[in-house]
Parts: structure tokens; sequence; C-alpha cells
């Protein structure tokens, strides 16, 4: 294999270009062609084109997110569609932070790191670039080389704070001390991996003059990308876009490595920071799906990507994402982490291509471009009218999934299948919204060790709210049944619930949507939970901040009472999950239930 000169990412990285694969690019394709035999080339021919390497930081800085831990099934699963979705690189997690945290960049790298992929354009290209986050320290480096080094394309991406404000109440290190760290540790990351990214944490903030510094030492030392971070959104575009000018003119041999963007939102300036970084030389963006992160979140791959798409003759760069897989991406983002997307959010918003005022209707009508600048379909937004009802059939609902982009097993589609017969039965017509609901409900969901077996609910203006439910231990096959008096319905189930399950929380955000018009709209319910340090241990952040413990669950159901207690059983199985020693006996999960707290809902 040659490495493409011309900037291009993927290039000659295509195996037997212009053949479409299909579902199944691996079918033949030695997968070691795709290593990087030069990496110094690799990355000069980037630095030098117009082709913007998207760099996807989902699975670790969007995963610090308050209430988006993920469990390994799940990561695993948002990986894959992450390469679907023709992320070229990938950082899977943060190694060091715990041993679950390293076995899932280790899984991602084995599976995913390893399996070729259809490009934008039909051809099999390399699987994404796979990096682990790790310290300026030995320990961090080894763990992120332990878990990526079986990827093709393995990556250590290292860091260290630079502003004079995190060397003072932080690191407490000196200006010589960062330098010499640096150096150490960029030239020890490389002895083990020829691909490596080092970071000046909160460069934003930084003095231009020491970052000067800093990054000559670390490419000297041998990083191959450099990232300049505003780690707090501090920023405005100009400045931002300065210092990445004013860097790569400054550092030695900064024009041969590829210059790095990574905004966070807490001005709201993310996408434009980005941006002016890109316009200035950058070519890697690091992003996350929904803009999700710390805080006010990181900038968002879906508004980069599509003002590319939608900018390009004034931009001038162009990315490998295959937009067509960005809305059901977001989607599986979205009901994985519990994190709801804005109705009002660019891009992958419910309302984003959405026309209410009568002129604009009255424009749409006569031509789309009055008001959208993009279609829907760019995204992979399916706007068909063509709706199914009871009388459909397993195959009429396999075909109209596979047309919105799913393409369920048999096990997977027996599941939809039961639940859109039920919904069905409910529903006159069941809409694309509905039924990527149901898929999102059934199919993205963490193991159970608790399962809703039945639900019966007492309420109304004279009566006292009473549940009734019966729940099955999928560990040790017993059945139990318990009630709970609540203030409300979903107090009730709740209470209910706790006192089976037995795991003490504290329910911290209830949401309930809609998912169509109308009074038989599918109720979609979003609840996040807290459970307390003592019980559960708090796991810090890459940059050494205690995570707050917060589980969310998502359930979809035309009663919403069903739905909410869906969400709030996602929500408990996956503290569970996260318990070595959870559903070992159920037996004993009722005898704390009495120590669970009261709910409010």
């Amino acid at each position: 294999m040659t490495t493409q000169e011309n900037g291009s990412i993927n290039g000659s990285d295509h195996a037997d270009a212009g053949v479409d694969h299909g579902e199944d690019p691996n079918v033949d394709v030695d997968i070691t062609q795709f290593a990087i035999p030069d990496i110094a080339a690799h990355t000069r021919a980037i630095a030098h084109g117009n082709r913007v390497v998207v760099f996807d930081t989902t699975l670790r800085d969007g995963e610090q997110s308050p209430g988006a831990t993920l469990n390994t099934q799940e990561k695993l699963d948002i990986a894959h569609q992450l390469a679907r979705l023709g992320v070229d690189v990938m950082e899977a997690g943060f190694p060091a932070a715990s041993p679950g945290d390293l076995e899932a960049v280790r899984k991602i790298a084995q599976t995913v790191g390893r399996k070729a992929r259809v490009d934008k354009n039909g051809h099999v290209a390399a699987p994404p670039i796979i990096a682990g986050l790790a310290r300026a320290n030995k320990n961090d480096i080894d763990k992120a080389w332990e878990a990526v080094q079986d990827a093709v394309r393995p990556r250590i991406h290292t860091f260290l704070a630079t502003s004079d404000i995190h060397l003072e109440h932080k690191l407490r290190m000196t200006r010589d001390e960062v330098l010499e760290t640096v150096g150490d540790m960029v030239q020890y990351a490389r002895s083990l991996c020829a691909d490596v990214e080092f970071s000046p944490e909160d460069a934003g903030r930084s003095d231009p003059a020491f970052l000067v510094q800093v990054l000559t030492v670390a490419v000297q030392a041998g990083a191959t990308t450099i990232n300049i971070p505003d780690t707090v959104g501090y920023t405005t575009p100009e400045e931002f876009g300065e210092l990445i000018r004013f860097l790569r003119e400054n550092v030695p041999g900064a024009k041969d490595v590829i210059f790095s963007v990574h905004c966070h939102n807490d001005l709201g300036l993310a996408t434009a920071n980005s941006l002016a970084g890109l316009r200035n030389g950058a070519r890697q963006m690091e992003v996350t799906i929904n803009g999700i992160g710390e805080r006010a979140g990181n900038t968002s791959l879906e508004e980069m990507v599509m003002a590319m798409y939608v900018r390009g003759s004034q931009l001038g760069l162009d990315t490998d994402i295959v937009t067509t897989e960005i809305h059901r991406t977001s989607d599986m983002v979205s009901r994985y982490t519990g994190m709801v997307i804005q109705p009002n959010k660019a891009i992958v918003g419910a309302n984003a291509f959405a026309h209410e005022a009568g002129i604009h209707q009255d424009g749409m009508l006569k031509n789309k471009r009055t008001y959208e600048i993009m279609d829907a379909s760019t995204i992979g937004l399916n706007q068909s009218m063509l709706v199914l009802g009871k009388h459909s059939g397993r195959h009429a609902l396999r075909r109209k999934l596979e047309e919105m982009g799913y393409h369920l097993d048999k096990d997977e589609l027996n599941e939809v299948f039961q639940r859109f017969k039920e919904l069905a039965d409910k529903k006159k017509t069941v809409t694309d919204a509905d039924l990527e609901a149901l898929v999102g409900d059934e199919i993205y969901q963490p193991q159970e060790v608790w399962e809703l077996v039945n639900l019966q609910v007492h309420c109304g203006t004279a009566l006292q709210p009473t549940a009734v439910v019966t729940m099955h231990n999928t560990v040790t096959g017993e059945t139990v049944t318990d009630a709970g008096i609540g203030t409300g319905p979903v107090d009730a189930v709740y209470k209910g619930i706790n006192r089976v399950v037995g795991v003490s929380n504290t329910l911290v955000e209830y949401l309930v949507q809609a998912i169509t018009e109308g009074f038989d709209a599918n109720g979609d319910v979003t609840i996040r939970i807290e459970v307390p340090e003592h019980s559960r241990g708090y796991k810090e952040t890459a940059q050494g901040r205690p995570r707050r413990r917060l589980f969310s669950g998502r359930g979809v159901d035309t009663d919403i009472i069903v739905a909410s207690a869906k969400a709030y059983m996602q929500a408990l199985n996956k503290v569970l999950a996260a318990t070595p020693d959870s559903g070992s006996s159920a037996a004993s999960a009722v005898s704390i239930a009495a120590d669970a707290p009261e709910q409010v809902a």
C-alpha cells in the first residue's frame, strides 16, 4: 500500500476501489494492508491537503457528561455505528480510568479497529484509527497502549496542562518541569506507538510563547498530531483562529504535522471556533455526536460536517463522513446516553426540518430552497409519508426498517415486530418516528438483571395512587411481586420497583415527550437517577475531576406510566451492570429495599 501525498485521508487506503461491497466489506479483504507504513508521510499529506480528519471523542469526552455512563456493550454498539458513519479517528476511552474502561477500549480496538468498512463512495476503506487517552505519565501511557495496540491503526493521545492557572493550582509544576515532562512522555509514547497525539490542556488560556516552547518539544519528541484544546470554551473565533495560525508558523516542523482543534461550548462558540481553526490550517477536528460533553458540551460533529457539506465552495474543505448515517448515529447516542436532543438543535433537532409559520410553508411548497439549505435525506432522516398498520406483516416491516437504515437480525426483528403489532392495535397508523422509537426502545437496551413483567396502577381524584409491580430476576430466575403507594401514579410505580430491586438512588430528572402528534401518540420518557457515593463509588474524568454517578433511562409506550416504568428499569439495570455483584440474589435485593429513598415524579 502506498500513502497518498495529496491530503486524502483514505485515498489509496481503499482496497479494490470502485467496487461496492455492500454491507460486508470484509469479504476477501486483507486487513493488514490498511496499516500506515510511513506515519510521517501520512501526516504530511493530511497537513498539506484540504481533507479534514474527523476525530470523534463521543466515547471519551462525550461519556464524561453527567449521566452519560455507558457499559462495554453500549460502547461497542456506538463504536460500530461511528465506523459506519465514517469517522477517521475514534477516541474510544480513557483506559487508565478503570479496568472496565481499558477492557472496553481493547474490545473496540480488536473489533472495530480491525474491520474494513464502506466509505461514502461505496468503496472498501480502512478501519478507523483507535485512540486511547492518557495523562502524561508512564502508567497511563502503558494502559493506553495495552488497550489500543491490537487495532490496525492505533494511536496514543497524551496531554498535559499548559495554562498558568492549571500549572499553579492543579499540577503545581513549573514551566521547565512541564517542558521536561512533555518531552519525556511523548518520546515514551512514541517508543510504543508510531502515531502519537499531544494536547496542551487549556491551550486557549495559555501563554502563546510558552505554547510554542511546549509544542516544539512535543514535535521533536515524535508527536504526529498536535491538538489545541479550548478546554473551558473561553476563546472567540478570531483569537482561536489566530492562535492556530501563530503556532503553525512559529513551531519548527509544525507544517508537516497535523494540527487539531478541540473546542468546548461554554460560550456557545465551539463550532465557530473549530471552523476558525480549520480555516487557519488545522486539519483535524475533535467532535462528539450531538455535541455532548462536559459542562455545555463539545463541538458537534453534525454541525461541523454539514457546514463543510453545505458551504464547501466557501470553506474549501471536506470530510469522509457518510452523511446519511448522521441521523441514526445521533438517535443511537441519544438513546444510549439518555441525553435528549433539544428540538431546535442544529441538524438533528426535531424542529431542524419543520416549518410552521405560514409564510415559510408557502415558500416551501413553491421551492424547498426558500427556507431549507439542505435536504433531510442528506443526514438520513426519512420523511416518507408511507405508513404501516395492523395488517402489515413481518416482511413489510423488515423492508421498511431497511429503507430507514436499520438492518436487524432475526431475533431483533421478532422483538420489534411484536412491539409493532401491539402498537398497531392501539394506533391506526405507525409512522417512521414511531418505528425509530420502537427500534431504540427494543434494541438499544442494557443487559437486564431485573425485568418488568407486569404493572397495575390505581389512581384518581379520590384514590391514593397505588401500583402493583411484578419483577423477574434474570440471574436467579425468581419472580417477585410488591406494591408501592405514592403522591402520583409514577411515584407509586417507582416506589414499588424500589421495594423489589432495592437500589438506593435519587431521581434528579424526569421528562416526558410525545413522539408524534395526536392523542394516540407514543410517549417517550427520559429519566436520570443519581446513586450515592458510598454505595457505588465515583469515577474520575481524564482531568481528575470526580464524576457524578448519574445513570439515565429511556422508555417508549403509548401509556406514559408504562413508559416511565421502562425508563426507570433501564436506568436501574445500568446501575446494576456497573456493580460486579449485582443481581446475584433476588432475595437480597428485596431485603435492602427499605433503604431506597422516596422518589418524586
